[in-house]
């Protein structure tokens, strides 16, 4: 009897611990990352149109191989000699329709405001769907997100 009467008196307190760890949130993160978004920076700052256009192809394999745009946050930062790829007047019909495709599932589209100035070609020049970048300089956006826990992706 003292044998069933210690397995219960440890059973009760092995559940209580649990209970304890559960509560306390211990556990949470392993519940957090599996509802967290993945998070992805995707750098483009050179002039070649065929890199730009498999960095917009990338970026909407990405969304499809995570699951879709809810799965997913995509934050595109743009700067230097790419900037008059993706100027309205001059924009290569093939990119700006992958630009379209990505920022209609919701990936954040970023011009440097640098850059921007350098060139001469403000916000409303360029295609639709850029904003500018949250810091002036796209190197500083992305260092910033990058602390923020996104993934960096350089096509």
């Amino acid at each position: 009897m003292r044998l069933l009467q210690k397995r219960r008196v440890f059973f009760t307190i092995m559940m209580s611990v649990i209970a304890v760890f559960l509560s306390s949130g211990v556990f949470s993160g392993v519940a957090f990352a599996e509802t967290e978004k993945t998070k992805v920076v995707y750098h483009v700052d050179g002039n070649d149109l065929a890199t730009a256009k498999y960095a917009m192809a990338l970026i909407n394999k990405h969304i499809e191989a995570e699951g879709g745009p809810d799965k997913i946050d995509i934050k595109l930062v743009v700067h230097g000699p790419a900037l008059p790829l993706f100027e309205a007047e001059t924009v290569d019909p093939e990119l700006k329709a992958k630009l379209k495709t990505i920022i209609d599932q919701g990936v954040g589209a970023e011009m440097c405001q640098v850059s921007m100035k350098l060139f001469g070609t403000p916000l409303e020049k360029l295609v639709a769907g850029f904003t500018p970048t949250e810091h002036p300089v796209a190197v500083k956006r992305i260092a910033d997100l990058q602390k923020a826990g996104y993934i960096y992706i350089k096509p």
